[in-house]
């Protein structure tokens, strides 16, 4: 078992828990983090490395892994430390009201706040039930690199902007893209439906893959209509991007106000209904609540600037701009 000691934990690697590492190390405060994830960047780096993503302030366009590499960067100056691969399981509040927080391998974490931010909470793939049985072998999930569908024939199931996109990002890298979704319409965004409608993606709908083929890998799928009709398609590759179940998993058990047993209540300061815990990101709630990683951005500075007057009310809650700060101090 390990003991770890800081100002501040924050809980969920993602972008919006890496800026508020940074932001918390510019307040003057230790920083521990802790997620569930082998790798810090949460849904970004598990789901869409390679997406370009264009409504972050400054960026025209910025790759996901690049998104993430900059705010690791950007925190690793105040030095942080991180646990990953560990599962936020319990929390404690103790009678001098500081938090010990515990993950499911053992690690107890002793800080005087919290700030959460862990996105939609743990998720995982919806299956395609046709291709379980090669998972892992020309059936996956995710696309985390590209370059290996390069010249594979891939068959990408789904309608929502994950498969579109991926879709998209495999036209000029593998020897064919055929995207199949079980309804006429999609979920994904008018614009990136434009762009599939003027790409060489071959776009099959009111379809289902029902069968995928192959001993050892991937060989070819059956693709079955609405109406019956069956089709079969040469494939390298399946990609199942059928979407994700969210669950806030153990979170749910620490006391939080809930909206809808999915998102965490807070108030204009990102605080939650339990003192010296905060929260930030998609997993918030609150009127008027727009989930975007810009928003987020935003609410991972409050929250941390409430926090360190939680830690200590002698603080002020505006620290300055970071600009007023001698370079290299902050």
């Amino acid at each position: 078992m390990t003991a770890i000691e800081r100002d501040l934990l924050i809980v969920g690697a993602g972008p919006v828990g890496l800026f508020a590492a940074y932001y918390a190390g510019f307040r003057g405060l230790t920083v521990a983090i802790v997620d569930s994830l082998p790798e810090p960047g949460g849904q970004v780096t598990a789901l869409y490395p390679e997406k370009p993503i264009h409504d972050i302030a400054g960026f025209p366009s910025v790759r996901g892994r690049t998104l993430v590499k900059n705010l690791v960067e950007q925190a690793a100056r105040f030095q942080p430390t991180y646990v990953l691969a560990e599962c936020a399981t319990e929390l404690t509040r103790l009678p001098d009201g500081t938090l010990r927080v515990s993950t499911d391998a053992g690690t107890t974490f002793h800080t005087r706040a919290a700030v959460i931010t862990a996105g939609i909470g743990t998720f995982t793939p919806r299956p395609l039930e046709a291709g379980q049985h090669l998972l892992g072998r020309g059936v996956s999930y995710f696309v985390p690199d590209p370059e290996q569908h390069r010249d594979q024939h891939v068959v990408v199931v789904g309608g929502g902007d994950s498969a579109c996109d991926w879709a998209l990002a495999l036209e000029s890298i593998a020897r064919s893209v055929t995207l199949v979704h079980r309804r006429a319409a999609f979920r994904a965004h008018a614009h990136t439906v434009g762009q599939l409608a003027d790409s060489t993606v071959d776009v099959i709908t009111d379809a289902q893959v029902t069968k995928v083929h192959g001993n050892n890998r991937v060989e070819r799928v059956t693709i079955t209509g609405s109406d019956g009709t069956q089709t079969e398609r040469n494939a390298d590759a399946v990609v199942a991007a059928l979407g994700f179940k969210a669950n806030l998993g153990p979170l749910r058990t620490w006391g939080l106000e809930l909206t809808d047993n999915r998102y965490i209540r807070v108030q204009d300061t990102m605080r939650t209904s339990v003192p010296g815990l905060f929260a930030a990101g998609d997993i918030t709630d609150y009127g008027g609540k727009v989930r975007l990683l810009a928003v987020g951005f935003g609410e991972a500075a409050t929250a941390v600037n409430h926090a360190a007057v939680h830690i200590n009310p002698d603080e002020t809650l505006f620290p300055g701009h970071s600009t007023d700060t001698p370079a290299g101090t902050a």
